[in-house]
């Protein structure tokens, strides 16, 4: 079904697949679940400032928890 639609709007409109979207205004995309990280955004911060060898440090934030 999603091929077919896919496969449709290829021949009316110019476009291309491009495969899975991977990131999205920079936020990062995980298609089997709902995952939202801005990893590459922060790699990209720490080596603008220099700070890539700097170590991550823990936070007291509650991990692993579902949000209802």
């Amino acid at each position: 079904m999603v091929a077919e639609f896919k496969n449709t709007r290829m021949k009316k409109y110019e476009m291309s697949d491009l495969g899975l979207m991977r990131y999205f205004l920079g936020i990062e995309v995980k298609q089997r679940e709902i995952f939202i990280s801005q990893e590459k955004y922060v790699a990209i911060f720490l080596k603008k400032f220099n700070m890539s060898a700097y170590k991550s440090a823990g936070t007291s934030m509650t991990v692993n928890e579902k949000l209802q």
